[in-house]
């Protein structure tokens, strides 16, 4: 019954299925549910790793000394993370991602036992290396095995969910992290993934069905390599440089030169690669090249500044690591909200060049603010200046994937969106590196001022004041507050010296051209504004995702109300739903209708007398068949609708417009009418 149904009407009565019951309400797949759940667990896994750490941080240092390496234990994670992430994107497309999820959840357990099991620093930076790997995989495949077991028009609902799991587990991660730091040991903080790793490998393992479609590559090992190494050397540069190393010694300018040649053989053999990690010609879109060095930016303050606040919080302030995420809070919730507001504002408005614009500005007055920050500011004033800082960062984040979407060609959009996220991964990779020398350099330096002539107690040293914040206890209280000043005031240095870097991109904002949005680009979801490693995904997924808002019921009202007012009826948008829908399968029962669909019965029942009082369909016994009117009006209202659909693409809608394009909007022109839940006769006959 699943085509077009002209003059179809005399013999829909003989095939007609049981009309009511549980199997006919039950014909979506119970597995996919199961499957999207194991999903979330795993999402789940790589989001909270990205903040859980943060608040255990302070406490690892104290037990396992290095504080001068702390910055490490987040830029091992990030840059393993990085690298890895278009290896996994691509391999998933070439081998089926069933397997490489569960290689990469595998990974991601590993990597965390061997953190929990940790005897000194070196040990839990290679072994974050590890789960950064597995975290990477986590990230790219669960998105992308939605878009292999659910259908386009249910995509933006299920989306929505991971987007949710996302922003839940940026609050709960600096909760988490304190509360298992405080009453058991940071040690859980990794150990904590076990339990929900394994039942996520389990139900993975049983229920997860994705269809066999695997699509040729040929994957960029080289370049991915050459792209790692360069950011590698970077880090390292910026890192080692004036602490472990002199600036001018052989070891950094060997570095620095290995990075220059490293990055010189990159961009020959992305010249000459077939599929090219990050296709050189992106840099020469403006919008894309500005964007890029924008996102860079970003990362590079906010997880600088993630990264050192718990650790002011809980050596300055003194308050316990539970105690210091719930004082994180106010920064992840400016975060959130203004990163969703600006995205739908966008999305309605189409105009965009204001937030990057006030994002970098508000970003730049905020690391100014945490400057002030000292042993003596109020719970209140550092609330407010956590909140604004996390407010400029959401407001820049989620536009300028956005924004790159829309500079780009259709063929580019895929890696163009994952580049613009990439950037901000190595920024948020440079980035604590950075602030971890300015902190290592700065504390040196102040704490021997601060002592400069002064006998310290038995026992204490500066060495030792460096590398375990705990010795300042033993500090008479006369000498203790010059530790916590020395500490206060390194910690806040490092906001000063990232607010030049953020007005930069204040300036660089101004020159990004707002071109007008495509129809089709609507705000990514929260995992690409939050995450710390980029979702690779192609453009077919990109253009899938967008429109699948579609699949929502007031977006659906909404396209049959546009396009029924463009076709010339006086029709209520149900009722063009309805009639395209009888036109698909032949016929309709009202009642079982309302049934299987999200329609409300009221809706389904005014629609049915509007169309039968045009005239445009005929009831026969409980069913409503098309007359020869309806079957005009159902035919011209589907041409109007799959050119509204195709007008939405812009101008990735030409006359040389790839065939999976075509594919997606011919699939989705088709789905608008629902499910296959919904289709009379699913309960199977």
């Amino acid at each position: 019954m699943g085509g077009d149904a002209h003059g179809m009407t005399g013999n829909v009565r003989d095939a007609q299925p049981p009309k009511r019951g549980v199997e006919a309400r039950e014909n979506v797949p119970g597995n996919v549910l199961v499957s999207i759940g194991a999903l979330l667990l795993g999402m789940l896994l790589a989001a909270l790793d990205q903040t859980i750490v943060s608040t255990a941080l302070p406490t690892i240092v104290s037990d396992l000394g290095g504080l001068e390496d702390l910055s490490w234990v987040v830029t091992a994670y990030l840059l393993a993370s990085t690298a890895a992430t278009p290896l996994w994107g691509k391999l998933g497309d070439q081998y089926g991602r069933k397997r490489l999820y569960q290689l990469a959840i595998v990974i991601f357990l590993v990597g965390s036992t061997l953190c929990g099991m940790a005897q000194n620093m070196a040990q839990l930076i290679a072994f974050r290396a590890v789960q950064g790997l597995g975290g990477g995989g986590l990230m790219v495949l669960s998105m992308a095995i939605v878009g292999d077991i659910v259908p386009p028009r249910e995509r933006g609902r299920y989306q929505g969910l991971f987007g949710a799991v996302f922003g839940a587990s940026s609050v709960l991660g600096p909760l988490l992290g304190g509360v298992f730091t405080e009453h058991l040991s940071w040690r859980w903080v990794f150990y904590v993934n076990l339990p929900v790793g394994v039942v996520a490998l389990a139900v993975i393992a049983a229920v997860l069905r994705i269809p066999r479609r695997s699509t040729a590559h040929v994957i960029d090992y080289l370049g991915t390599f050459l792209i790692a190494s360069v950011a590698t050397c970077l880090v390292l540069v910026a890192s080692l440089g004036g602490t472990t190393w002199r600036w001018g010694s052989v070891q950094i300018v060997g570095l620095a030169l290995l990075g220059v040649v490293l990055a010189v053989a990159f961009v020959s053999v992305e010249r000459q690669a077939a599929e090219p990690v990050l296709p050189l010609k992106l840099f020469g879109v403006r919008t894309f090249t500005l964007s890029a060095v924008i996102s860079f930016i970003v990362g590079f303050a906010m997880f600088g500044a993630m990264t050192y606040l718990p650790t002011f919080l809980q050596v300055v302030q003194g308050v316990s690591p539970t105690m210091s995420g719930v004082h994180m809070l106010p920064m992840v919730v400016g975060m959130l909200l203004s990163s969703t507001g600006s995205g739908q504002i966008v999305s309605r408005t189409g105009r965009w060049k204001v937030f990057p614009i006030a994002g970098t500005g508000v970003t730049t007055l905020g690391l100014l603010l945490l400057h002030q920050l000292d042993m003596d500011s109020s719970t209140w004033a550092m609330s407010v200046y956590f909140f604004v800082f996390g407010l400029g960062l959401g407001l820049v984040m989620q536009v300028l994937v956005l924004i790159v979407q829309n500079a780009v060609s259709y063929e580019d959009l895929g890696v163009a969106t994952s580049g613009a996220t990439f950037f901000r991964s190595i920024g948020a990779s440079f980035g604590v590196a950075v602030f971890g020398t300015v902190f290592a350099s700065r504390l040196d330096d102040k704490l021997a001022d601060a002592f400069e002539g002064v006998r310290l107690p038995s026992g204490v040293s500066l060495e030792g004041l460096e590398a375990d914040p705990r010795d300042i206890a033993e500090l008479p209280a006369g000498l203790r507050s010059e530790a916590l000043e020395a500490y206060a005031s390194s910690i806040t240095d490092v906001f000063l010296y990232a607010a030049p870097v953020a007005l930069l991109g204040f300036v660089l904002a101004w020159f990004l051209r707002e071109d007008k949005l495509r129809g089709s680009v609507r705000a990514p979801d929260v995992t690409e504004t939050l995450a710390s490693n980029p979702v690779e995904r192609s453009s077919y997924d990109e253009v899938c995702r967008a429109l699948s808002v579609l699949g929502t019921r007031e977006g659906r009202r909404e396209v049959y109300r546009k396009i029924t007012e463009r076709a010339g009826y006086d029709l209520l948008p149900a009722a063009s739903w309805l009639l395209l829908r009888i036109k698909k399968y032949g016929w309709v029962e009202p009642a079982v209708l309302a049934e299987r669909s999200a329609v409300p019965l009221p809706v389904i029942l005014d629609a049915s007398r509007e169309v039968e009082g045009r005239g445009l369909a005929v009831r026969e016994g409980l069913d409503l068949v098309l007359t020869d009117r309806g079957r005009e009006v159902a035919g011209h209202l589907a041409r109007v609708r799959e050119e509204s659909l195709a007008e939405l693409l812009g101008d990735w809608w030409g006359p040389d417009r790839p065939t999976d394009l075509s594919q997606l909007v011919k699939e989705l022109n088709e789905e608008l009418c629902g499910s296959s839940r919904e289709q009379p006769g699913a309960s199977g006959r």
